[in-house]
């Protein structure tokens, strides 16, 4: 019987959810076709976002993982099947508008895409954090090292992004605690739900335990295409999001980490030189020599 009344709730709400969507294709589709500005864009994308969150909510109070979500239970055999291991030194991306986090691994001195988790939560707007209390979830380029990751955090499990790096204080930003962590709260931080965080857990601690010293977490405003870039480019963050499309696209090209270091207040991205850059600091430099590690 308890089975059956779950089963009718998830079918009431999936031809709820269907429903919400096809009206906003409807609604969004007419306004289009009288109009292309920014604006709709704008109007159509948020109602979207709203959409989505319902649709997150909804599944977690039916027990449901998120859309999108691998399947956690197959960990040994996903890595074998793209012939990684736990313990290869890895990479993440996060994607704010997109609310998706991406799993590189090292394979044969390159990085590979392994998996991408979708996002619980994360707070704010599109655009970085500037000070403590703003519940904005930062942007840019961070590096985390063991110190950093806490296996007993009020969100489950959590590692620190180190906000504010050298480029947010040479800027005067502001905050403290900015995580990646379980649950799907968020405050400023990026939360994934606890059996998420658990898997990216278990591959980033088996990465420092095999020698990695610290990975790079790059965060952006969205994924940094051209088109993206026209819809959202042209406002008060158009210069930083031209910075992090940098690092993006010198990633993309390479699938190696790029050394980033600070000059003048910018981010300075260059092409890195072999997978051991994949372990550099974000360090103020204005030379091309950087030897720190």
């Amino acid at each position: 019987m308890a089975a059956s009344r779950r089963k009718k709730k998830r079918n009431r709400f999936t031809r709820a959810l269907r429903g919400a969507m096809a009206l906003l294709l409807l609604v969004g589709g007419g306004l289009f076709a009288v109009s292309s500005v920014p604006a709709l864009h704008g109007w159509v994308e948020e109602a979207g976002g709203k959409i989505a969150a319902l649709e997150k909510r909804m599944r977690r109070r039916l027990g449901l993982p998120l859309r999108g979500t691998p399947d956690l239970t197959r960990l040994p055999q996903r890595l074998a099947e793209k012939g990684l291991a736990a313990g290869n030194a890895v990479f993440i991306r996060i994607f704010k508008r997109e609310s998706e986090l991406e799993m590189w691994m090292q394979k044969e001195g390159r990085f590979i895409h392994f998996a991408t988790y979708p996002v619980c939560r994360w707070s704010g707007r599109l655009g970085p954090k500037l000070k403590e209390g703003d519940r904005q979830s930062p942007e840019g380029f961070y590096t985390v090292e063991r110190r950093q990751l806490n296996p007993n955090s009020r969100w489950h499990r959590s590692f620190n992004l180190g906000f504010p790096n050298v480029y947010d204080r040479a800027h005067g930003r502001t905050g403290s605690f900015l995580m990646v962590h379980g649950g799907c709260g968020s405050i400023g931080c990026y939360a994934m739900t606890n059996p998420v965080i658990d898997e990216i857990w278990r591959l980033v601690t088996a990465a420092l335990d095999g020698g990695q010293r610290r990975f790079h977490v790059h965060v952006y405003p969205f994924r940094m295409t051209a088109l993206n870039m026209a819809l959202h480019g042209g406002g008060r963050w158009h210069g930083f999001w031209q910075q992090l499309k940098q690092g993006h696209d010198l990633f993309e090209e390479t699938r190696l980490v790029p050394r980033i270091s600070v000059c003048a207040g910018r981010y300075s991205v260059q092409a890195a030189t072999g997978a051991r850059d994949s372990a550099r600091p974000v360090s103020r430099s204005c030379g091309v020599n950087l030897t720190r590690r």
